[in-house]
């Protein structure tokens, strides 16, 4: 479905019945990034998902938004559907849609009562990253990175080292690419208080197991799974795992 949120054309779907669990993309990704996983949840959770602004069916901004402006966007979005922010129940961020989430969730943009964040970006800090690779390519398990479906032929790898395949630049969305993979959630991490699961896949290239450390570290009582033999995209390649960590985290 399609609906006008401030002047911009909005892709979005809500499926299923029950508790409302929020699903965030990733950047240059789209909502169908979750297929798999919505097949799952909506047997239990109305789910509502949504391609971001400049990604898939949605309209780009008018200029380079930031982590909070997607998050006020997000926001805007579901009270145009009327879901509150306080109705969620389940906030699901993938990638930057996990930095997303961290920020909306920190500033009380959106007030869910639990939190996923699945192969989250958000850390800043090509060291990490790098070692992190290295330790991973040294044992001789990953080749490639991995890129969303939809992009593996129609673009040329035109994405920045530093970051990583999730942060494939889009060529309408620079300026706010170079905004986001500014910003550090760390600090807004360290602000949250609800519940929050953190999965990672251990072969991630893009955002690496060390990065659900370092967040697992700035939020408090959170809980780390690292899916073995799993890629950035481990929602979609253990679609059934994640499911049940997923309800599992939940039911707790």
């Amino acid at each position: 479905m399609q609906i006008i949120v401030n002047n911009l054309v909005v892709s979005y779907q809500r499926v299923g019945t029950g508790p409302v669990a929020l699903l965030l993309h990733g950047w240059a990704d789209t909502y169908h990034t979750f297929d798999a996983l919505v097949d799952k949840l909506s047997g239990q959770y109305t789910v509502v998902r949504l391609d971001l602004a400049g990604f898939g069916g949605s309209q780009p901004p008018e200029g380079s938004w930031n982590l909070s402006d997607y998050a006020n966007f997000v926001r805007d979005v579901l009270q145009k559907i009327a879901i509150m922010p306080n109705d969620i129940t389940l906030l699901i961020g993938h990638s930057n849609g996990g930095a997303i989430a961290i920020d909306a969730t920190s500033k009380g943009i959106l007030k869910p009562k639990k939190l996923i964040l699945i192969a989250s970006s958000g850390i800043r800090e090509d060291s990490v990253r790098k070692t992190a690779i290295g330790a991973i390519a040294k044992v001789g398990k990953v080749a490639t990175l991995v890129l969303p479906k939809k992009y593996k032929l129609s673009i040329r790898n035109k994405f920045y080292n530093k970051v990583g395949s999730d942060f494939l630049i889009a060529e309408h969305m620079q300026g706010t690419f170079l905004k986001i993979v500014s910003e550090d959630v760390r600090h807004d991490a360290e602000k949250l208080s609800v519940p929050t699961c953190l999965i990672y896949g251990e072969l991630d290239m893009s955002t690496p197991p060390v990065y659900g450390q370092l967040l697992q570290q700035s939020i408090e009582g959170s809980v780390l799974n690292v899916v073995q033999n799993a890629d950035h995209f481990v929602h979609q390649s253990y679609t059934e795992e994640v499911y049940k960590l997923i309800r599992e985290f939940d039911r707790a």
